[in-house]
């Protein structure tokens, strides 16, 4: 069962397990470094709180993403070790670790604060409308396999 980060408890839950990473730290799958990690679990939320950066998904593409990755995405399943990732997710050059931590937890904190109300119904940038779950499904089921795969 997916876990509920609009609570205060679950974001607390999640942000303390982002607390216990190091920038050293080596992740259990992937090639990720854990600095790469929390800036690719920011990519979500820069679609979110700023579309502008992105270009948007074309007529086919959108079709694709709403009828066939959507459902993978926000489906209560968990993510498979080396699942296939979307190319804006790609990050390929080191970040700056204690920022991109500071960035991820305020991203889970405006969720949290902003609440399942305003996201129910809100458009998502690459699968149109969504309701609170799955949004909640979304953050979620993302940031727990990212942080699985390093161990927190």
């Amino acid at each position: 069962m997916i876990k509920d980060i609009f609570t205060h408890d679950t974001a607390n839950e999640v942000i303390d397990r982002i607390n216990h990473l190091t920038p050293d730290q080596k992740p259990g799958w992937g090639k990720m470094s854990a600095d790469q990690m929390l800036a690719h679990c920011n990519v979500a939320y820069a679609f979110l709180f700023e579309p502008e950066k992105f270009k948007k998904p074309g007529i086919l593409k959108k079709f694709v993403l709403m009828n066939f990755v959507k459902n993978f995405v926000v489906g209560e399943k968990p993510f498979k070790i080396n699942s296939p990732t979307g190319s804006d997710f790609l990050i390929k050059n080191s970040r700056d670790f204690e920022k991109e931590k500071s960035l991820l937890i305020e991203n889970i904190q405006k969720v949290q604060r902003l609440g399942r109300e305003h996201f129910e119904g809100k458009d998502n940038f690459s699968f149109g409308k969504m309701s609170a779950n799955e949004w909640n499904i979304l953050f979620y089921k993302h940031l727990d396999h990212h942080l699985r795969q390093f161990g927190v």
